[in-house]
């Protein structure tokens, strides 16, 4: 299995812990990380897909991957939804 980078594995390390950091979490993000919170989600998306990710935190990774199905599903819905209204 491909290992993770150094970044991604702070990435991932961040997002189990950014809570005890005493600013908010997009400064903590620029602070810690130097990414946007923008640049954050995206590559924290893109890293739970990564096999090494679930070898390095399984108990994160499954949530973020249970709690980004779930917006999917919500998104999807919403959007079927929106599609069959009356006009």
């Amino acid at each position: 299995m491909a290992e993770l980078t150094q970044q991604q594995q702070a990435i991932l390390d961040f997002e189990r812990q950014w809570w005890r950091y005493s600013g908010g979490k997009a400064h903590e993000l620029e602070q810690q990380l130097a990414m946007t919170a923008s640049e954050y989600y995206r590559t924290l998306n893109e890293i739970i897909d990564l096999p090494g990710a679930l070898e390095h935190d399984p108990t994160l990774v499954r949530r973020l991957q249970r709690a980004r199905a779930l917006r999917r599903r919500r998104r999807s819905t919403a959007s079927f939804r929106l599609a069959h209204l009356p006009h």
